[in-house]
């Protein structure tokens, strides 16, 4: 049940994160519709309730005071991110509101996987550690929204940021899922100890099977940043191939005949010529005026 829990969970995340990256690569703000990602987001954050009241109901009934406290904290996370969701799809507010409310939904997931420690000896800790990375990008990429400027270039960044760390999030959701409930991926030597739905701890039998157990959590986590570099680069390199780099407009490729076309009718035609040049050409010129006007002098006296 676990397992599966996780894997949902990881794909509904990637999901939502691939919507938020293609929403950050449109090429203006008309032709953006958030519909598809609110409506993915709300019906997402309604699993999660789902999911959390049906851990906290078998926490209840499993006199397992731990794993209910642990349900009662991830109700409401929930429950911002699906208020979050409907306020975009059923009200026009303002954007600087609705990332604020982003921004604490986020906060709030940071710090119950921050303080989440049931079992300070189990493995489980560090894949909890390591889920804060993406979390952490999400909630900065939310506040470069939040406090920067309305711009299209500073939302896409923001979003594509956001989007990214959402990607993340779910893959390592459902590494966490083989890595603590499906016994061939679970570190030799260690054990899943399950009190409830809710409550699990991964236990080693010594000091160093604990620390293989954490040292192969990095490696895969590693392993989940080397995969979303090419996933983005790759993303990246077909948008700008197919849609077109709009990020920045000053970007662009100009052809430099037209500017140089535009230069000459704004100041007009110019002269290589020396200066010295110029000034003999004048000088030339005086004294065949002087010249003729000597000669229609002679013409004037006969």
């Amino acid at each position: 049940m676990g397992l599966l829990t996780f894997s949902l969970t990881g794909t509904g995340f990637i999901l939502i994160g691939s919507l938020e990256s293609l929403r950050s690569s449109q090429t203006n703000k008309l032709n953006k519709n958030p519909c598809p990602f609110y409506i993915t987001l709300s019906i997402f954050s309604s699993f999660i309730i789902f999911s959390s009241l049906t851990s906290l109901f078998n926490a209840v009934t499993s006199n397992d005071a731990v794993g209910s406290s642990l349900q009662l904290q991830t109700i409401p996370i929930a429950l911002l991110f699906l208020f979050h969701s409907l306020l975009s799809l059923f009200f026009s507010l303002p954007s600087h509101l609705l990332n604020l409310i982003l921004t604490f939904a986020f906060s709030q997931e940071f710090l119950l996987f921050y303080l989440q420690r049931k079992d300070p000896s189990g493995v489980e800790n560090r894949y909890y550690d390591l889920l804060l990375v993406p979390i952490a990008v999400c909630v900065f990429s939310t506040l470069i929204e939040l406090l920067g400027s309305e711009s299209l270039s500073s939302s896409s960044v923001a979003k594509l940021g956001r989007g990214v760390g959402l990607i993340l999030q779910g893959t390592w959701f459902i590494q966490m899922g083989l890595s603590l409930f499906y016994s061939s991926f679970v570190a030799q030597g260690c054990d899943l100890h399950l009190v409830s739905k809710g409550n699990y701890s991964l236990r080693c039998k010594g000091h160093s099977e604990y620390h293989r157990g954490r040292a192969i959590a990095t490696l895969q986590f590693n392993c989940h940043l080397a995969l979303m570099v090419v996933l983005f680069v790759g993303f990246y390199s077909f948008t700008c191939a197919k849609i077109g780099n709009s990020v920045n407009d000053t970007l662009r490729y100009k052809p430099i005949g037209g500017e140089m076309q535009s230069f000459d009718n704004s100041v007009g035609k110019f002269s290589l010529d020396s200066d010295d040049d110029n000034d003999e050409i004048k000088d030339a010129n005086v004294e065949n005026q002087k010249l003729s006007n000597g000669i229609n002098g002679n013409h004037s006296n006969h």
